[in-house]
């Protein structure tokens, strides 16, 4: 069996006891969308759908709505606003939730470690007792490349 054979299983398996145990259950639909998000990046709810079809093609897009918003729910699938009112999926990674970043130029997503935030989110919190949720939405810029000007 391959590593990515191995890591998927483990995954399908660790997502079905977290679902027995709040007495769901690992449906096929549920299945589908997992096995969409593995190895895929940031994809939209269409994104995903259209990788689901390719696997499935019973899967309805009401279906890969709630299983996107279960496993967000449950830790499993991490959401972020990107621009121009995008939202984007993946599997959460063995470090946690993350921030992000986007590129206006190119559009390109990066992960970024929550914690780049912190500075901020302590003066936010200090200042007005607003907290900070550096997973939810994207920051926004230019990439390395992009902002490379030819001469």
């Amino acid at each position: 069996m391959s590593e990515t054979t191995a890591s998927t299983t483990d995954l399908l398996d660790q997502v079905g006891r977290r679902l027995r145990a709040r007495g769901e259950r690992l449906t096929r639909p549920r299945q589908a969308v997992l096995l969409a998000l593995v190895d895929a990046g940031h994809l939209t709810v269409e994104q995903v759908a259209e990788r689901v079809s390719g696997r499935d093609r019973s899967v309805h897009l009401a279906s890969v709505y709630r299983s996107l918003e279960t496993f967000s729910r449950l830790g499993i699938v991490q959401h972020v606003h990107l621009g121009h009112g995008t939202t984007a999926y993946h599997l959460v990674s063995d470090h946690g939730p993350h921030a992000h970043a986007q590129c206006r130029v190119c559009r390109g997503v990066w992960d970024v470690p929550a914690a780049v935030l912190d500075p901020a989110a302590r003066h936010l919190a200090d200042s007005s007792g607003f907290r900070l949720d550096p997973t939810h939405a994207a920051l926004s810029g230019v990439c390395a490349t992009c902002s490379v000007v030819p001469e």
